[in-house]
């Protein structure tokens, strides 16, 4: 469905003077209490995406939204308990790996029968956003983006290094490779060479899982048998490790602190999202930032193949919104009128779903968008399963008992080999 149409029919939805209806939506991204409505000039996903919902909840008449902003750690806890207790959010947004644990147990809407009435047009999407939100040949949300890992580069620690050649970046391309790199980096700076969230939410898992898959190995297959005490995971684990050993990293490190190092010039590499390609832009157009000279690259290919961990947000509508007819209907231009938007949310760094918007000129004039082209075809996650969640948190506590207090790489494998098995088993 062309552009203009789809304009048309949410103008229709706009102006079609419906009774009020509220909806409460559920998201996590951070707060942002001053948003307006602007979605264009907000910056960070909180703020984006609070614009987008705030601009929804003032153009679609007859619809009011009351956004329930709940912490990314928590946020699957809170959503559980809130579907146990019969309260979820009319509409809420969640990560294509979980699509299989709540469609598989009922809780979300099938909706493909009833996005193009609302001016969603489904082959729109890309091949990967439909496959996240297609659960056994049914939809059960509306794609948002495709989020995955990078590489933040501080360009003037690099070229005090000699790491940058005709402006860009010089990456390595094998494990030994980067520990070179890194060692001459902190002789020409003093700098660590790469940062990331170790310590506390699952970057340094997404980090071994990347290079897991450029390995061609995976943490379980399709069939369900885990193969985590591998060569391939050992040696994943040693290329991070090394790079702690010669004090060239710091595995302490959390989510906040990585990030703080990186914006403080403290360090050249930042493992981070999409999600942060705006904000760090933002930040390094600050005369007073410590990054002043920002680059943003494809996670690096280390081993035999290119791979980065990648997921996908999308919106789904809880089914027993569906019995309510009016409240089903509201959900769903609430998930156009995001849909529509698809090119302000992708302003975060995030990749676009809709082909018409990776098509378009504004998509492409986006900042630093030329960086990482690459990022989208060597996009991975491990294959489907009810139990993603409880396997990742095995992974971050095993990988932390690694580095955190040494505990030995094969034991740590071993040991959370035997756990994500029992968890593939149930």
């Amino acid at each position: 469905m062309k552009t203009t149409v789809v304009s048309a029919v949410l103008a229709t939805i706009v102006t079609s003077g419906i009774s009020a209806q509220e909806l409460t939506l559920g998201r996590f991204f951070g707060a942002c209490e001053d948003a307006g409505t602007d979605t264009k000039t907000s910056v960070g996903e909180a703020c984006i995406i609070q614009s987008i919902i705030n601009a929804a909840s003032e153009e679609i008449e007859g619809v009011t939204i009351d956004t329930l902003p709940t912490d990314w750690g928590n946020y699957y806890d809170q959503l559980k308990a809130s579907y146990a207790g019969g309260t979820p959010p009319d509409v809420h947004v969640m990560h294509r790996h979980r699509i299989p644990e709540f469609a598989g147990f009922g809780a979300l809407a099938e909706i493909s029968g009833d996005l193009e009435s609302v001016g969603i047009d489904p082959t729109n999407w890309t091949d990967s956003a439909r496959a996240a939100v297609s659960y056994k040949d049914g939809i059960y949300g509306v794609p948002m983006d495709l989020h995955a890992n990078l590489w933040h580069i501080n360009m003037d620690l690099m070229e005090k290094a000699g790491l940058v050649v005709d402006g860009k970046p010089v990456l390595p391309g094998s494990p030994q490779e980067m520990l070179v790199h890194a060692r001459k980096l902190k002789e020409a700076t003093g700098q660590d060479y790469l940062a990331a969230d170790f310590a506390q939410f699952p970057i340094g898992v997404r980090m071994v899982l990347a290079l897991m898959w450029q390995q061609d190995a995976n943490i379980f297959s399709d069939d369900g048998t885990a193969t985590i005490n591998s060569d391939a995971g050992k040696k994943a684990i040693e290329t991070v490790t090394q790079l702690f050993d010669a004090e060239l990293a710091n595995p302490q490190l959390n989510y906040a602190d990585s990030q703080q190092a990186f914006l403080n010039g403290e360090v050249a590499i930042l493992v981070n999202g999409t999600w942060v390609v705006d904000l760090y832009t933002s930040e390094a157009a600050n005369e007073e930032s410590e990054l002043s000279n920002y680059y943003v690259a494809d996670f690096p290919q280390l081993f035999t193949e290119g791979a980065t961990w990648a997921d996908s947000h999308l919106w789904a509508i809880p089914s027993p919104v569906k019995s309510d007819e009016k409240k089903y209907q509201a959900a769903l231009k609430v998930l156009a009128f995001i849909n529509e938007h698809n090119i302000d949310w992708a302003r975060t760094g995030h990749l676009a779903v809709r082909q018409s918007v990776l098509d378009s000129d504004e998509y492409a004039a986006l900042p630093h968008r030329s960086e990482y082209t690459a990022t989208a075809s060597i996009a991975r996650d491990t294959p489907p399963s009810t139990q993603y969640g409880a396997i990742q948190d095995v992974l971050n506590r095993e990988l932390q008992a690694i580095w955190l207090t040494d505990k030995p790489i094969e034991a740590a494998l071993s040991d959370a080999e035997l756990e994500v098995q029992s968890l593939l088993d149930r």
